[in-house]
């Protein structure tokens, strides 16, 4: 039986993601270039022992972490560099540069997994560009099926031997895949099992892209097209902005996978400076923009760097960004049982939807139970009723039903769980009634060369 929320051998969700509790920084720096800065120090666990409202539970050792490997010693896989790149890299080995137009079909058109398997290359070459430019940088550890098989989530180890999530969802009409673009995430909002265990590094352009192409192979043995493609999964797209970039202009390339802008959805907590930055790029892609409360006073609790962002410049932003590109944006709102579900609430939703002028839709999703998170999801009349004080206020709204529920198919719950990061089905649950105040993380963008990184 899971212990009540008094419990105190669950922690303080308060204290936990508004700094009182947070995994140590790690021994010696990493490079800038991966993870973006705290702006201030996490306490060490003699802090967090003696913190207040804190109560360490008694559970078994938590398995050791690898330290991600600084940008500058990774390896530059083939799903790292576009065309153009690719033909600098091919000619500099001395050959031809329409070599990397044939390898550039043969990884995203026939999807070879290996460069054997690229017949047309010449067979003295395949060594080198192994080991020079390796297609795959992924191993897949574990891979779930739920919904039927229409629910496919797959846990990858990296090079460096970090874990990250990818799940593809097909329905009737089309085939989705959520990406994560970060090992862990900074943002650490309090109802996500990513951000508990903090920012191992962003991933490179190379790893997003590489999911991308699983999902394309699982589709297509299923006998399915990929049609849409959301930065849903871990981490915060616009604190990989650079990658994020990078990757979006190789999947929509007409030489490789094509995939159309506009079936592409970045989702973001609310990185003002990088959704005006977004405004201005060539994409035409879709932007989601996680709200989850209609003020300050609940969004700061739920969205800790609200506090730097508050609400009223999210909106004017969002504004700013729909005048500019003519594109709507999605609102997404995680709706939880006696948090940010009441009808109050949802009218105050409504009012502010209308009076900011924005261009949007509300996508209502129903939490998806975490089950080392005290969140509820809200009955479905509760639900319905939500829904439905949007539409009568004029707010083009729907409701979004999670897939994967037993395959853990929630951001970061399937890694949390691999890794050990929070014991999940144990007694360390974080609390519904002690939400987090405030965060001092600074979520401008990506780190800036030179400065120390910090490893959750």
């Amino acid at each position: 039986m899971r212990p009540g929320i008094g419990d105190p051998a669950r922690l303080n969700a308060r204290a936990m993601l508004s700094g009182a509790f947070a995994p140590p920084a790690a021994a010696g720096p990493l490079s800038r270039e991966d993870i973006p800065r705290m702006s201030t120090p996490l306490p060490t666990i003699d802090q967090v022992a003696s913190g207040p409202n804190v109560a360490i539970p008694a559970v078994p050792p938590t398995p050791v972490r690898r330290r991600p490997v600084p940008l500058s010693a990774r390896k530059t896989g083939l799903y790292d560099l576009n065309l153009s790149d690719l033909t600098d890299r091919v000619t500099a080995m001395g050959q031809p540069a329409y070599r990397a137009r044939q390898i550039y079909t043969g990884a995203y058109r026939q999807l070879a997994d290996s460069y054997d398997a690229m017949t047309d290359l010449p067979k003295a070459l395949k060594p080198r560009l192994e080991a020079e430019l390796p297609i795959q940088l992924l191993q897949p550890v574990q891979t779930y099926e739920a919904d039927h098989g229409e629910t496919i989530k797959a846990l990858f180890q990296t090079d460096d031997g970090q874990f990250i999530e990818t799940v593809l969802m097909l329905y009737n009409d089309r085939a989705t895949v959520c990406v994560s673009c970060q090992v862990g995430c900074a943002v650490g909002c309090a109802f996500c099992a990513t951000g508990i265990g903090g920012l191992m590094r962003n991933l490179t352009t190379g790893e997003m892209v590489e999911q991308v192409i699983w999902s394309v192979r699982m589709a297509r043995e299923r006998g399915r097209q990929l049609t849409n493609l959301v930065m849903m999964g871990m981490g915060e797209p616009l604190q990989n902005y650079r990658a994020t970039m990078a990757f979006i202009g190789i999947v929509n390339d007409a030489a490789g996978l094509q995939f159309g802008a506009r079936r592409i959805t970045i989702s973001t907590s609310g990185i003002l400076p990088r959704i005006r930055a977004l405004a201005d790029e060539p994409y035409q892609v879709n932007l989601a923009v996680s709200l989850h409360a209609p003020n300050d006073e609940l969004r700061d609790r739920l969205v800790p760097h609200n506090t730097r962002y508050p609400v009223a410049d999210l909106m004017a932003t969002c504004r700013e960004y729909t005048e500019k590109t003519g594109r709507r944006i999605s609102f997404e709102y995680a709706l939880m049982a006696g948090i940010n579900d009441g009808d109050a609430i949802a009218t105050e939703l409504a009012q502010l939807l209308r009076r900011s002028g924005v261009l949007c839709h509300v996508n209502i999703i129903p939490f998806n139970k975490v089950e080392i998170l005290d969140f509820e999801r809200p009955t479905p009349a509760q639900i319905d009723r939500f829904a439905a004080v949007l539409t009568g206020h004029g707010i083009a709204t729907t409701v979004r039903y999670s897939r994967g529920l037993d395959i853990k198919a929630a951001c970061g719950q399937l890694r949390a769980e691999h890794e050990g990061i929070v014991p999940v089905n144990s007694s360390s649950t974080a609390t519904r009634d002690t939400l987090p105040a405030s965060a001092s993380i600074d979520l401008d963008g990506e780190a800036v060369p030179g400065e120390t990184d910090v490893v959750g």
